[in-house]
């Protein structure tokens, strides 16, 4: 009508409709489905790999990881299928036993380098990170000309040398001394020497010790093998010519360019990282010249043992810590979702779960009413007094004073009429369709048994029934009276 506001209710079906509704508790959307708890490696922030259920953590470059391995491997194989058959009977039986051993050693120490965690520090949570923003914040919001915000570092002190921490802008943490942030692997890591693309992994504080025992016994393996093949062709060159040694052999031909080009690269790699552990540095401080002289004679390394042995001690028999990622933890669950309900005029009504949405009542109000039915009321309560019985109950039935809400509603014997401006109470059992059916909350009747005559139902209309003059007369008089009393007042 005109001058009223509607309430505009969304039909639901009903549950035993073909189209369940999914706010129906029976329908199957409406059950969450049950996911799998994540590992922690599952939602790692940096750039790694891993495997074996997170056992195995590596960087996502690892092209040059697997040359490494297969250049060792088809060497090695090379060496055990065409020398070591040849120097076993001719030379010595334990070429092959020293050349095995270096094999399983440097691939032991390769594998364990490439594969564990090189000291990756945990990023922090949202809650360390938030404040550690609030303390670089400027105050109230406005920078003044006058404000410096305080520096992102720290100093400590570590054996009378200070030492600044810095922050790290993606791990918003100050970085501990010695560590620094890796950005091919975009981690902090404790103790950080390098990355290196050979083993497809950071060396840090957990695997350098392993990584300096790759270098080593690597180097030592390509001096052992290109020893092996050299003798190899100078014992079948005394038999015969030199060429023709070669042509008998040609894997030995082979295995001798590779360990040639590849040893003194080795060696000189094995003597940096030597000088490195018996002064107790890493590539990143030597680089750097963290430690040099040349920024002042107290400059000094505070890490330093005191003496080679002991920095050797310190370096590669010091006790392994254990890792700070808990990669095999299982993530924590968000908090468990609870039912949102909302209340209208006093009837609750359960809408289904809606996730995170945490339990809150909201009560709804119908909108106010235009004067025009204010009037249209008020000469409804004028008029009971000279009503008759049966007009009163025909308007009670007819109009409502909202018709928003409840409109025209037609009752039967087994429903029970409700006010207006108010939602039929439901029970527990009742599913919400019942209620929100139609817009206007119109009840189906049940259809008349065969053979009888159906009831009729009087046709109800949204307007008022025709009054009589002498009704009219009275309601003036007293729209009249009422207002002579108003303006008296």
């Amino acid at each position: 009508m005109k001058g009223r506001d509607y309430c505009v209710v969304p039909t639901v079906d009903p549950p035993g409709s073909a189209s369940a509704s999914p706010l129906s508790p029976s329908s199957p959307a409406a059950e969450p489905k049950k996911k799998m708890p994540q590992r922690k490696w599952e939602v790692h922030p940096g750039r790694n790999k891993f495997h074996c259920n997170g056992r195995i953590m590596m960087a996502r470059q690892t092209g040059i990881f697997y040359f490494t391995v297969a250049l060792i491997v088809v060497t090695c194989g090379l060496f055990f299928g065409f020398d070591c058959p040849y120097l076993a009977v001719n030379l010595t039986p334990a070429i092959p036993v020293i050349g095995i051993v270096l094999f399983v050693f440097t691939m032991s120490t390769l594998l364990r380098t490439s594969f564990s965690d090189p000291g990756v520090i945990p990023r922090a949570t949202p809650d360390e990170a938030a404040d550690i923003e609030r303390q670089i914040e400027v105050p109230n919001g406005q920078p003044s000309p006058s404000y410096r915000p305080p520096p992102r570092q720290k100093e400590v002190v570590v054996n009378g040398q200070t030492i600044k921490l810095k922050y790290c802008f993606t791990c918003k943490i100050f970085r501990p001394p010695r560590a620094s942030h890796c950005s091919i692997c975009d981690n902090c890591v404790e103790r950080f020497d390098h990355h290196c693309p050979w083993v497809g992994n950071c060396v840090g504080k957990r695997n350098y010790r392993y990584f300096y025992m790759f270098i080593l016994s690597l180097a030592l393996l390509c001096v052992f093998l290109f020893a092996c093949v050299i003798t190899h062709i100078i014992m079948r060159s005394q038999k015969a010519n030199f060429l023709k040694a070669m042509q008998q052999s040609p894997a030995s031909v082979l295995e001798a360019v590779v360990c040639f080009f590849s040893v003194w690269s080795i060696l000189g790699l094995a003597g940096f990282h030597t000088y490195l552990t018996t002064s107790n540095q890493t590539t990143n401080e030597d680089i750097k010249g963290s430690w040099s002289s040349k920024r002042g004679r107290d400059n000094y390394n505070p890490y330093s043992q005191g003496g080679i042995v002991k920095n050797c001690f310190a370096v590669l028999c010091g006790p392994t810590t254990p890792s700070l990622l808990d990669r095999r933890g299982l993530v924590e669950p968000d908090p468990t979702p609870q039912q949102y309900t909302m209340q209208m005029n006093g009837t609750g009504v359960r809408l289904g779960n809606y996730g995170a949405i945490p339990t809150q009542t909201t009560t709804v109000q119908p909108p106010a009413q235009p004067q025009q039915d204010l009037d249209d009321n008020h000469q409804k309560t004028a008029s009971k007094t000279t009503e008759s019985p049966e007009t009163a109950k025909s308007n009670n039935t007819t109009d409502s004073g909202y018709s928003g809400y409840q409109g025209n509603t037609a009752t039967t014997p087994n429903e029970t009429a409700s006010t207006p401006g108010a939602l039929p109470p439901i029970n527990g059992a009742e599913s919400v369709a019942s209620i929100v059916s139609s817009p206007a909350v119109l009840p189906t009747l049940a259809p008349p048994p065969a053979g009888a005559n159906p009831p009729v139902t009087p046709v109800q209309s949204t307007s008022p029934p025709p009054r009589s003059v002498s009704e009219g007369d009275a309601l003036g008089d007293d729209y009249n009276k009422g207002m002579s009393n108003f303006g008296s007042i």
